[in-house]
């Protein structure tokens, strides 16, 4: 039998501010916090994360026209997530004459190859 008081639940050190057994850090600051999350927030839509994995896909850089036909929705639809995902930087875009093209930048590059290499992990 032991001869220690029994614990309540509390930690003398997080009653004088030290580290307590429930105090738990990260190294993001608050603007890589909300980055992050704008990142996955723009994934978090079927439209948005199809067009990125069409875009992501394509040999060359894509037209809003190319993926209206693919993701079935509106040609503004289609704009509207452009706009987004290019807000968090996972699309690249360029002009030419009335038309703009859609390229996926590094990190979305790499977002998705980690969903890929992730899929079904753990899953057993």
């Amino acid at each position: 039998m032991s001869n220690q008081a029994p614990k309540t639940g509390t930690d003398d050190g997080a009653r004088d501010g030290t580290a307590g057994c429930c105090t738990t850090e990260h190294a993001l600051r608050e603007d890589e916090i909300a980055a992050d999350v704008e990142t996955l927030s723009a994934l978090g839509n079927d439209t948005r994360y199809e067009a990125l994995r069409l875009i992501a896909g394509a040999e060359d850089d894509v037209c809003v026209c190319e993926l209206e036909p693919s993701l079935g929705v509106s040609q503004s639809a289609v704009s509207q997530a452009l706009s987004r995902l290019f807000g968090a930087g996972l699309v690249e875009r360029r002009k030419e004459g009335r038309w703009r093209y859609y390229s996926a930048t590094p990190r979305a590059e790499r977002l998705l190859d980690v969903l890929d290499e992730t899929r079904g992990v753990g899953d057993d």
